[in-house]
């Protein structure tokens, strides 16, 4: 059995890199149904955030379902040649793949340490696996062990504390880069959950006039009256865009809203002042060639570094204590993960020392020995023999667990099985040549 996780993020791959690999919700769900049809007895979950792509995988030696094969199949899926991001790719197996999901869950693979998106974006990406019917018992365990570790450490440190969302980084640098925001006209594109958070987090640092563009009109008015601001239709982005001082973007798009091209009217029509753009959505919102007007900055999700290198420095004892944690989950898994296998295992080598005793017996008693009285009773000694020398195995398995942990016993009897079909085979053989 194999876990194995595939993947890019905002450490390997530029944001020009992930937005063409990032997958919607229907995207990612058609992708697990094609993967499970491809490799049926394998396990699938695929998350796709603003910073990270990754298929995780699970079965005996994943099915075929290797990380070559699965960069292929992120290829052909999504119609780009392999070649343009193939260098860009990280791949796990085992311990490195459980830590690797452990550490991303509890938010210290993140673009900011101590968000607490990731964990909804994990659920959620494990949630759709679930409808599409591609978890199984391995990658089931997993990702509720990840889901127990992110809320161990979040309730169990301070990681959590303070501005440490992108949307949080996003208005830090907002607050940074424009002197008076409380004058400042916002404009927020996007109502879902990282609007609502950018929202939240305007306020605190002073913005008041403030106005929300959403796609769903009903959805962006439900915010904007949750918290007192403004809502416009998504007819209106373009007019709000003329008059304001910054624009903060999160909408999920497919495609740029706003080419160079398509920016000269809204250029054109504004009057003198500075533009701030910041574009944390993945796939952008903006063609980053709009940051050549002049007057406009533009800032994508990899352009947050500097506060996100803050941000970090003042978590570093919470990040060692959290790190503490992932690794004791680890660990755990790694136990469950080897032991899982102990119980066939020792059911097989029972039925292997079953089996070489009847070998021996059926060797014994034959020609004249064949209608002996005794063929009874020596059979029930010789079973009697076979199970206490199982014993005094189980006995010694058990012994290794304990010291050396279940992966490490797990392995021990699956030695003694194969050395135990040896045996039986070389008696087959035995027979078949006997004239």
């Amino acid at each position: 059995m194999k876990i194995v996780v595939l993947g890019l993020n905002h450490k390997t791959a530029s944001v020009e890199v992930r937005e063409k690999l990032a997958f919607d919700t229907e995207a990612a769900s058609r992708a697990l149904c094609e993967l499970k049809k491809r490799f049926p007895q394998a396990e699938f979950v695929l998350l796709s955030t603003c910073n990270r792509v990754e298929l995780y995988c699970a079965g005996k030696q994943c099915q075929g379902a290797d990380p070559d094969r699965l960069a292929e199949f992120l290829s052909e899926f999504k119609n780009i040649e392999l070649e343009g991001f193939r260098r860009f790719l990280y791949a796990y197996e085992n311990e490195d793949a459980v830590r690797h999901l452990l550490t991303v869950a509890s938010s210290f693979d993140s673009l900011v340490v101590g968000e607490a998106q990731i964990i909804g974006q994990v659920k959620e990406s494990y949630k759709l696996a679930c409808a599409a019917k591609t978890t199984g018992k391995v990658l089931n365990r997993l990702f509720h062990c990840a889901f127990a570790t992110s809320k161990q450490v979040y309730t169990t440190t301070s990681i959590s504390n303070g501005r440490v969302s992108i949307a949080g980084v996003a208005v830090e640098l907002a607050r940074q880069l424009f002197a008076d925001i409380s004058s400042a006209r916002v404009v927020v594109i996007g109502a879902g959950d990282m609007g609502q958070l950018l929202v939240q987090h305007l306020l605190q640092i002073g913005a008041r006039d403030i106005t929300v563009v959403n796609r769903s009109y009903d959805r962006g008015l439900k915010l904007a009256e949750e918290f007192g601001i403004r809502a416009q239709k998504w007819e209106q982005l373009e007019e709000q865009l003329i008059g304001a001082n910054i624009a903060i973007a999160s909408a999920s798009v497919q495609d740029y809203l706003f080419r160079k091209e398509s920016f000269k009217n809204i250029m054109a029509r504004r009057k003198d002042g500075t533009l701030l753009i910041i574009d944390i959505a993945v796939p952008r919102n903006f063609e980053p060639s709009v940051n050549e007007f002049e007057g406009v900055y533009l800032y994508s999700v990899d352009d947050l570094a500097a506060v996100v290198e803050q941000n970090r420095k003042a978590r570093q004892r919470d990040m060692a204590r959290g790190m503490e944690i992932v690794l004791e989950s680890v660990t755990e898994f790694l136990e469950w993960f080897g032991a899982k296998d102990i119980g066939p295992l020792i059911g097989r080598m029972k039925e292997q020392f079953a089996q070489i005793g009847k070998n021996e017996m059926e060797r014994f008693f034959v020609g004249s020995r064949q209608e002996a009285s005794c063929k009874e009773v020596m059979e029930a000694m010789v079973n009697r023999v076979v199970n206490k020398l199982l014993h005094c195995v189980i006995k010694n398995v058990n012994a290794v667990a304990k010291e050396n942990g279940a992966t490490e016993a797990a392995r021990l009897v699956a030695h003694i099985v194969k050395q135990a079909e040896e045996i039986t085979s070389e008696a087959d053989d035995g027979e078949e040549a006997q004239p």
